[in-house]
């Protein structure tokens, strides 16, 4: 079944029937990138941007990959940094070397396979990117605000609260939860599988107490009045028996926290920021973070420290507000190496600022023009 908000196929910009065409070698560029075992989601979002980029030349009366030419490039790079967005401000920096990456990638494949002789991006200098502190966090009062906000009374209401609940507990990313499936979900080992997350990797990661209870609820309560057969396995589905869509549960939880007064910028991933940020709080060593975020390196720590799942359930009963299912608990942690631990904490929350602004780059505002 298609998820619910499924982009709809991208109709063809200029002619698809010329071989030498940039739409044309689009179409074989995804292919190449699929037979070296490249994930769907990294074809979809490089071919994205690269529409960009096309679409724009196209303006410009550019249709043919060979007609590209690095002056081009370059002045599409100052159209990236001068452009506003519908809210006045600029594209961020690693928005902008988000979009301008997969051009590097095109035409270095371009020319390898012999579409064009000379590569016009081989020079093309990507924009340094800003290292910056996170903007938003919530914090526990606003957290239980919007977990409030769901109305139990209805079926919906009681699979939204489970999942604001695995988002809560688990800090995961919005695309690895619209793709849980059933059993995905331990309830005895109280914990959570990942099934090829961000880079293709899978991981393990704890579900706090209250999350397993709401989610055991959903699914004795909820699901079965939705599943439509033969049932597909996934975990969450919408009223039509259909799975989310990642777009669609980006606006549905932005709605909670609308509806919870909570001003913050963001959605999900407010969430998984969220996690990190109280557990550090609590006392978690930043080893236990990395592995629970599934990130595999930070770029001031370079080390990557693999961990038990029987460890990080320890580390998260100890640190996470909402790990046990009562309204309050004693979250001190007597851990002697979190003292002077700092730089690796900053360096975390950078990076969990920067992956939100990448998350809002393969995902942009479908009001923004493409010129």
């Amino acid at each position: 079944m298609p998820a619910r908000g499924a982009h709809k196929p991208r109709a063809p910009i200029g002619d698809p029937a010329d071989r030498h065409s940039i739409e044309a070698h689009l179409v074989e560029f995804a292919e190449w990138m699929g037979v070296r075992g490249y994930s769907q989601r990294t074809i979809e979002d490089r071919i994205r941007r690269l529409v960009w980029l096309q679409q724009w030349l196209a303006d410009r009366g550019v249709t043919r990959t060979a007609e590209v030419t690095k002056p081009m490039l370059d002045r599409y790079q100052r159209h990236l940094f001068h452009y506003r967005q519908a809210n006045g401000k600029p594209l961020t920096f690693l928005t902008q070397k988000g979009r301008l990456t997969p051009i590097r990638a095109f035409f270095k494949w371009a020319t390898k396979t012999n579409r064009i002789l000379f590569n016009p991006a081989s020079e093309l200098e990507l924009p340094r990117v800003e290292h910056r502190l996170p903007k938003h966090v919530l914090s526990v009062a606003e957290v239980e605000a919007a977990m409030c906000q769901p109305d139990l009374t209805d079926p919906l209401g009681v699979r939204d609260r489970a999942i604001l609940e695995i988002l809560y507990s688990c800090g995961i990313r919005r695309s690895e939860l619209v793709g849980l499936r059933l059993f995905d979900l331990d309830a005895d080992r109280r914990s959570l599988f990942i099934n090829q997350g961000k880079g293709r990797k899978d991981r393990v990661v704890p579900v706090g107490e209250r999350a397993l209870a709401w989610c055991e609820r959903y699914l004795v309560e909820v699901r079965p009045h939705l599943v439509v057969e033969p049932d597909d396995g996934w975990l969450f589905l919408g009223q039509d028996g259909h799975p989310l869509g990642a777009g669609w549960l980006t606006t549905r939880v932005r709605r909670y926290l609308d509806a919870a007064a909570v001003t913050k910028g963001g959605s999900c991933h407010l969430f998984r920021h969220t996690m990190a940020t109280l557990m550090l709080e609590g006392g978690a060593d930043i080893r236990f973070i990395q592995a629970m975020l599934g990130h595999a390196e930070l770029s001031t720590t370079q080390i990557y420290t693999r961990v038990s799942i029987n460890q990080l359930r320890a580390i998260h009963d100890a640190t996470h507000p909402g790990s046990a299912n009562q309204a309050s608990r004693d979250r001190g942690l007597d851990n002697d190496e979190t003292t002077g631990d700092d730089q690796r904490r900053a360096a975390l929350l950078a990076a969990l600022d920067d992956e939100a602004d990448a998350e809002h780059a393969d995902h942009p505002d479908p009001r923004e023009p493409n010129r």
